[in-house]
């Protein structure tokens, strides 16, 4: 088939369809010429060179082309690995600014830019391969981006009152019984009403999606054990929504699919948030296949070693680092947030290792241009931005020390709060700044307590319930003899590695669950719930399940009775959260009266109903505190200005086997106070609200009590 070509634009980059033809522009500074690649409904292929290049963008508009068109490139110049330059043009090559292509991509030789199995040693790769790879690589699509959004507005949460929830898109909808068969696994799944239903009752204000956009599914070293990427952390198309999560992909109906589950779940009030991937790709390091960028313009997409540009600095574990100090990698990624946000209506985005994306050379640095863009940028300046603020390499943890605007994943309250309750080393004063915001990490530069992320567990790493099950991590399933995965998970089993029908661990563990999530959501900052955790979803004690697309990964819905009674008590106490703004403070507490209540705004008390003391903080043995939050005493109004007004509260927390006997504090002591919660308790929260009398009151063992004071 012959198509006429015309010079076209070099803006913007894509496929850019107009109602009458479309535009295509790639960007490549050191290419010496570029193919566009168009395929029929047989798969037969037709390259077009590309007549213009502007500013190092090839571009041609083909005025016959229209949406559902698959397409894709093939780029020519050196191929000098040892020079860091590897074009090839045998190699079928996504478009970066593809907003959707069809299929996965499949293991094979032609994959690779260097001849496989022919150079079996380390040179392997500084030789170019002819194999051409197209039989192995999906296609890019032309796409219509009108969509009746009906009138769609972002929820706009205050950060102060959002609950997150994390979850996979196949993993919440594969085995829901009331998603229709031929949904489940898909972001029309996610926007069923039967998991809208699911969201908004247990509470949550915000789904935290992991990676959607476009990955390798089938890496080269999963080949061999007939798993697959399951997670999605190897993206190699950074606006294309993953086909395989569509219903109906083939023609990029994706796009429209994804956007149906946005509109869906904005309706309900619920936000959506992106997992992205923007620090490395899926095309791995020197040996790793060429799909996109490295056949594109290795030199220019990433971070080559500077006297050794043959090899990738790898600052994520995955083999190579996007180049963020190129201006036109760093226009990709701004291009692709700002499109998620525009035409997808998302909501914000979270990082993954996001130190990797500070650093402009080598270290880590906080005033890197990638944050000053952000911060300037009307569109992403206004959406919700989380990091998670560590990369794997030196420096690169990073908690606390992101700028303005940002959140953080909090890997310290994290790891405080496994601590505190198993027993471990756990400062006191470590506990209480996790508790009230981590003061200590944002407070000095200008932050408030929505600045933490607190969270106990997340897709990687055990669940909740494995957590309070395991004492270490069981992953043989993922073929890769135990050695994957974090080995150090401060978890407790409770006296039993795994499953058990022994009653009293079986009791324990279940208390231990509801200390956890009665921790985090009574904690100031933002929670974050891992998805399954509200009615105690199992991984067999596998904490690394990125390539366990199976049952073992997916939420199974058919609960039991003791399945049930976990996740009423989470429903409640997220309502019992957002019924409270003095769980929800937009600022600090300040140790201090600040409205005349006669009370400070909050209060440590010892067992023995003492102030705690400077030494007591640095105790890191003792593991049973007392605290009151005075809710007469919150400094910031409502939206329209009043002062807000909550009940008090004292919550005592007692992570020893032994019960113990808390004497109440002196000045607190004449009020009457009604239990609300006991997690000592079944169901956790108490039906009647009898007042507590006397000057003292038992907490069990490994247990904590929340008492209210009704406001005046």
């Amino acid at each position: 088939m012959t198509h006429t070509i015309w010079p076209g634009d070099p803006q913007p980059l894509g496929a850019t369809w107009d109602g009458k033809g479309t535009n295509f522009a790639l960007f490549s500074e050191n290419a010496t010429a570029v193919y566009l690649c168009l395929f029929d409904e047989h798969g037969h292929e037709t390259q077009i060179q590309l007549p213009e290049c502007s500013n190092y963008v090839w571009h041609g508009y083909l005025p016959d082309v229209a949406p559902g068109q698959h397409y894709a490139y093939r780029v020519d110049g050196p191929y000098d690995a040892e020079e860091g330059q590897r074009f090839n043009r045998h190699k079928l090559l996504i478009d970066p600014y593809a907003r959707a292509i069809a299929g996965d991509i499949q293991h094979g030789a032609g994959i690779f830019g260097y001849p496989i199995g022919e150079l079996d040693n380390d040179d392997r790769d500084l030789e170019a391969s002819e194999l051409d790879s197209a039989d192995l690589m999906p296609r890019c699509v032309v796409v219509d981006p009108t969509f009746d959004w009906e009138g769609d507005r972002h929820p706009g949460t205050a950060w102060h009152e959002t609950i997150i929830y994390e979850a996979h898109v196949k993993g919440l909808t594969q085995q829901h019984p009331d998603v229709p068969e031929e949904l489940r696994g898909t972001y029309a799944g996610v926007g069923h009403p039967a998991i809208i239903a699911h969201l908004k009752t247990l509470g949550v204000t915000a789904i935290e999606l992991l990676p959607v956009h476009h990955f390798t599914a089938y890496p080269g070293h999963l080949v061999s054990t007939g798993l697959r990427n399951y997670w999605g952390y190897d993206s190699v198309g950074y606006f294309a929504p993953y086909s395989e999560y569509s219903a109906h992909g083939r023609h990029g109906e994706q796009v429209r699919e994804f956007k149906a589950m946005v509109k869906a779940l904005h309706q309900a009030g619920i936000e959506v948030i992106l997992d992205v991937v923007y620090n490395h790709t899926g095309e791995g390091n020197h040996y790793g296949p060429t799909l996109a960028f490295r056949g594109i313009d290795n030199e220019a997409y990433y971070r080559l070693v500077e006297d050794l540009p043959r090899y990738y600095m790898d600052f994520t574990g995955c083999g190579n680092s996007l180049n963020v100090c190129h201006p036109q990698v760093l226009k990709l990624i701004m291009d692709s947030l700002r499109y998620w946000v525009q035409e997808m209506h998302v909501d914000g985005f979270r990082f993954d290792l996001a130190s990797a994306l500070a650093r402009e050379l080598y270290e880590v640095n906080s005033l890197a241009a990638f944050f000053d863009i952000i911060h300037q940028d009307p569109v992403l300046s206004n959406t919700k931005l989380i990091a998670e603020p560590w990369d794997i390499g030196e420096g690169g943890y990073q908690v606390g020390n992101f700028p303005l605007l940002w959140s953080e994943w909090n890997g310290k309250y994290r790891d405080s709060m496994r601590d505190f309750w198993r027993e471990a080393h756990c400062r006191l004063g470590e506990f209480a700044f996790r508790l009230t915001g981590s003061s200590d990490l944002y407070e000095s530069n200008g932050k408030r307590p929505h600045a933490s992320i607190n969270f106990i567990t997340c897709h990687d790493g055990f669940t909740l319930r494995d957590l309070v099950s395991y004492n270490e991590k069981h992953n043989e399933a993922n073929g890769e003899g135990n050695r994957d995965g974090e080995s150090y998970n401060r978890s407790w089993n409770c006296g039993v590695e795994g499953d058990t029908d022994d009653p009293v661990v079986l009791e324990i563990r279940a208390r231990q669950q509801r200390n956890f999530l009665a921790t985090l959501l009574l904690s100031q900052g933002v929670p974050m719930l891992l998805g399954g955790d509200e009615f105690g979803r199992s991984q067999q004690g596998n904490n690394n399940t990125y390539c366990q697309d199976s049952e073992l990964s997916w939420l199974d819905w058919h609960l039991k009775p003791e399945q049930h009674t976990i996740l009423t008590f989470v429903q409640q106490l997220m309502r019992f959260r957002r019924a409270h703004p003095v769980f929800q403070r937009r600022d600090w507490f300040q140790g201090r009266e600040i409205h005349g209540s006669g009370v400070d705004d909050i209060g440590w008390f010892n067992i023995d109903g003492t102030d705690v003391s400077d030494e007591d903080w640095q105790e890191a043995e003792a593991k049973a505190i007392g605290v009151f939050f005075n809710g007469e005493e919150i400094p910031t109004p409502d939206r329209q200005g009043q002062r807000i007004i909550d009940d008090s509260f004292l919550l005592f927390f007692n992570a020893q086997a032994e019960a113990q006997t808390f004497v109440m504090p002196p000045e607190l002591s004449d009020r009457p106070w009604q239990l609300i919660l006991d997690t000592k308790l079944t169901q956790g929260f108490v039906e009647s609200a009898p007042e507590v009398v006397g000057e003292s009151l038992v907490v069990g063992g490994r247990s904590l009590i929340l008492l209210m004071h009704p406001r005046d």
